[in-house]
């Protein structure tokens, strides 16, 4: 199966596309990371995108696209992809579907992650990263401690991009830019929204529910 999985900064998006990934056996297909190993990797589409990200622009279409055609032209992927900030725009959601026509695939379900504007303000201004670990906690939702945090806490760093003005205005433009998508898909029957205010394992269990009964 293919899945993709939507949901605004802060959703938790990419938490449950991670269990997904362990259950259910899948390959993650992050345009980020796909962007982030281009240029790690000093090709010269990753020199392009390294450009164009130090201007401040947006990477075409075209080289998203590449990269996502890259993906499912491995057969070792073939209907084992969950997509993951892809697509981004109604152009790409169809230019996905030419794709995976070409590789004789298709996408199973589209998970929506519905959460207020609210909530991913807390989620966000009250996330908190340890450098050292790499784990991740909220200091609303849910603070490190003694009983789930070993690391000194002088490792607890926020990222620079936390904070309210930047969240709101990255949620007003998910919404602008993910409603036409998300109709694109719930025209083909395919979009399930899922309330993404509950616990990880709760929001997970819903998607595994309608997963099976697909399934069945």
């Amino acid at each position: 199966m293919n899945i993709i999985l939507f949901g605004p900064p802060g959703a938790g998006k990419g938490t449950q596309a991670d269990i997904l990934v362990k259950f259910y056996e899948l390959h993650k297909v992050s345009t980020g990371d796909l962007l982030r190993d281009e240029i790690k990797n000093n090709t010269d589409v990753g020199n392009k995108i390294k450009l164009l990200m130090d201007r401040g622009e947006l990477v075409p279409d075209d080289i998203i696209n590449n990269l996502i055609t890259k993906i499912l032209s491995k057969k070792k992927f073939d209907n084992r992809l969950i997509f993951d900030g892809y697509p981004r725009n109604l152009n790409q959601a169809k230019k996905l579907d030419l794709l995976l026509k070409e590789y004789k695939q298709r996408i199973s379900s589209v998970f929506s992650l519905e959460v207020n504007r609210e909530s991913i303000i807390k989620r966000v201004i009250g996330r908190q990263i340890c450098s050292s670990c790499g784990l991740i906690f909220n200091k609303y939702y849910r603070p490190a401690i003694s009983k789930n945090h070993t690391c000194d806490p002088k490792y607890l760093n926020k990222r620079s991009d936390d904070n309210e003005s930047t969240i709101i205005n990255r949620f007003e433009t998910w919404s602008d830019k993910t409603l036409p998508i998300l109709n694109y898909y719930k025209q083909q029957n395919l979009l399930h929204q899922i309330n993404g205010m509950g616990e990880i394992n709760e929001i997970f269990e819903k998607i595994h529910v309608i997963i099976a009964s697909l399934e069945a």
